[in-house]
């Protein structure tokens, strides 16, 4: 027995079956104090650390079984786990029988994978293998099943986890052609399977027809964003930066919010003027021009923002923040930015919206005023919007109505 084997590692209790309830915050804290113990050892030992990171990857669906994943954080978890734990068992300087020990166990949990949580691993199995005769051995069993599972014969044909494992093993064993024949038998173009023909074209310097074989893959149900941060790289690493911001670049660097959208798409395309890229962003979202307000007025554009702010709904409370911020740097500006805060506050807009956020709304926007030399003027404007407010029963007015002198 090894010393890896023998090795007493603190996560394999945690891992026992069912070991945890349907609560997710306790798994996802295990998952990663078990990453960190692995990388740790494997930083002093590699072969150990690897041994531990197949020992985890076969307990983690079972020991998963009852966690409630509908939140999708469980998933997220396993696959950032999966994607730091594959380079350290890929790069563990180990022998070719103990290399072999660790893909059979690692299939074996993928064979036993119910929920499924070890979907990603088998993209990674030409990695796993370490090398191309290897790679090429496994993509020799696979390939097979896959030809069946993709035939005419219905009592063969249907899903394969093995799939990706083949075409992976295949493109580390350098068979690139055989990927592209293997995906022509393929009965729909899903992307899954698909990045591997872009992959292989790549690989063999045929960049205009990897673009062409990824723009073949669009269609309902298909990730966008996915084919066009592929096709974003092709463009790119061809040297033909302008193409790529018009064809992808604006999807492929789609974020979880508005703002880090817009920074991201600068930061990749510094040569592009940001109220060009504000205005392109604008038009791929009509209706939600208020929410690129903090995009506009992050890139100092102010008179965009104050107009963007105007058209559509935005949040008032980011408005306020904005009037806050910009009182004395650009008064003109915060005061523009608080009036807005106070326009949508009197047409409802906002959540949880308490008086405080209406005084305080009204407050910066005094300031800012007071600032930029415009108080009277804009009392009055702010005195005419809340006076003409005839939403629900007129919160704004009965916090600001002794304010602004109004019954």
């Amino acid at each position: 027995m090894s010393s890896a084997t023998k090795h007493k590692w603190d996560f394999r209790a945690r891992f026992r079956r069912n070991a945890f309830g349907w609560r997710s915050q306790p798994a996802l804290k295990r998952i990663k104090e078990a990453v960190t113990e692995i990388r740790k050892a494997a930083r002093k030992d590699p072969v150990l650390g690897a041994e531990g990171a197949v020992l985890l990857l076969e307990k983690l669906s079972p020991a998963l079984e009852q966690v409630d994943s509908s939140s999708g954080a469980i998933g997220s978890a396993v696959n950032d786990a999966i994607e730091e734990l594959v380079p350290v068992i890929a790069g563990a300087p180990t022998d070719d029988v103990l290399r072999d020990e660790w893909l059979d166990r690692l299939w074996q949990a993928v064979q036993d994978d119910q929920m499924p949580y070890l979907e990603l691993l088998p993209d990674h199995w030409g990695e796993l293998c370490a090398d191309p005769g290897r790679a090429s051995r496994w993509a020799d069993e696979l390939i097979g099943i896959v030809r069946m599972s993709w035939g005419p014969d219905p009592e063969f044909r249907g899903y394969f986890k093995g799939t990706t494992a083949c075409l992976s093993a295949l493109f580390k064993a350098g068979r690139h052609e055989e990927i592209l024949d293997l995906l022509e038998l393929a009965p729909h173009k899903f992307w899954h399977y698909r990045r591997w023909g872009v992959k292989a074209l790549l690989a063999v310097g045929k960049n205009e027809e990897a673009l062409r074989y990824a723009e073949e893959t669009r269609g309902l149900n298909q990730p966008g964003s996915m084919i066009s941060e592929a096709c974003e790289e092709i463009l790119l690493a061809s040297g033909m930066t302008e193409e790529a911001y018009r064809r992808c670049g604006l999807e492929a660097n789609w974020k979880s919010t508005y703002l880090a959208t817009f920074r991201a798409i600068l930061k990749k395309y510094p040569e592009e003027n940001p109220a060009k890229v504000l205005r392109d962003l604008v038009a791929r979202t009509p209706g939600d021009e208020g929410k690129w307000f903090a995009a506009a007025k992050s890139a100092g554009l102010y008179e965009e923002a104050i107009e963007l702010a105007n058209r559509a709904p935005c949040d008032p409370r980011t408005l306020t923040r904005a009037a806050r911020d910009m009182a004395e740097k650009a008064p003109g500006f915060a005061v523009e930015a608080g009036i807005a805060a106070l326009r949508w506050l009197v047409k409802g807009y906002g959540y949880d919206i308490t008086g405080l956020d209406v005084r305080a709304a009204y407050d910066n926007a005094m300031a800012a005023a007071e600032n930029a030399g415009c108080r009277p003027e804009a009392t009055e404007r702010i005195r005419c919007l809340v006076a003409a407010e005839t939403f629900g029963q007129r919160f704004v007015t009965k916090i600001l109505g002794q304010a602004l002198g109004l019954k």
